[in-house]
């Protein structure tokens, strides 16, 4: 095994544990976030994959194959909860963002073990902005399985929408994060600014519309 397995294994060993002393709704929850973590780490064998097969180099490749088979992975897993579980509406939105926190939070130490510690600075600041990348992404997935999967005639097409928008998202995002100068100053703050416009929306909407919104 290479060193990010066995870092892999390192970090989920303990949290696999810890699902032994929690309620049912918390295990639930570890669960996904587990499992975003293998997503990170699953997307991370096939975009090399597809990177060798089609030639492309780590820039390209981030540009053009990241976004879709992450953006993908991280779907699997809920889709699978829904399909098998069929959940209470008002559990979907918590659960798909740890599978979107737990892809973001292995994908830094991905990047820490690759880049290294010494610009702290550096460090943060895209450690913040890819959260946040990630946690937006999901939040779009979110509320297309929240308002339109009890829909039948625009559940498909509505999902399948909202993926599109979520991983042409990610690929501007990963675009600009790897220019230099003001674009990549623009890249690292686009999620933080959609997710403080997203928040502000969202709290508004909610005193709004108090009882449409129990699920966010």
């Amino acid at each position: 095994m290479t060193v990010i397995e066995n870092v892999f294994i390192c970090i989920t060993a303990p949290l696999l544990f810890s699902l032994l002393c929690m309620k049912r709704r918390e295990r639930r929850m570890m669960v996904f976030l587990l499992s975003g973590m293998s997503m990170c780490l699953l997307s991370s064998y096939i975009s090399s994959y597809l990177a060798m097969v089609q030639g492309a180099d780590v820039v390209h490749a981030s540009m053009e194959i990241s976004p879709l088979v992450e953006e993908i992975m991280k779907f699997l897993p809920m889709i699978f909860f829904l399909m098998v579980f069929e959940p209470k509406k008002e559990d979907i939105p918590v659960n798909v963002m740890m599978i979107a926190v737990g892809f973001a939070t292995f994908e830094n130490i991905c990047y820490l073990m690759r880049n290294g510690s010494g610009h702290l600075v550096n460090l943060a600041i895209r450690g913040f902005a890819t959260g946040a990348m990630h946690v937006m992404c999901g939040y779009m997935v979110a509320m297309g399985l929240v308002h339109l999967w009890d829909r039948d005639w625009i559940r498909v097409a509505g999902t399948l929408s909202l993926m599109a928008v979520a991983i042409s998202y990610h690929g501007i995002y990963n675009i600009l994060v790897t220019q230099t100068g003001p674009a990549a100053v623009i890249g690292y703050c686009l999620p933080l600014a959609t997710a403080g416009i997203a928040w502000a929306a969202r709290k508004r909407f909610n005193r709004k519309y108090p009882r449409r919104t129990a699920a966010f």
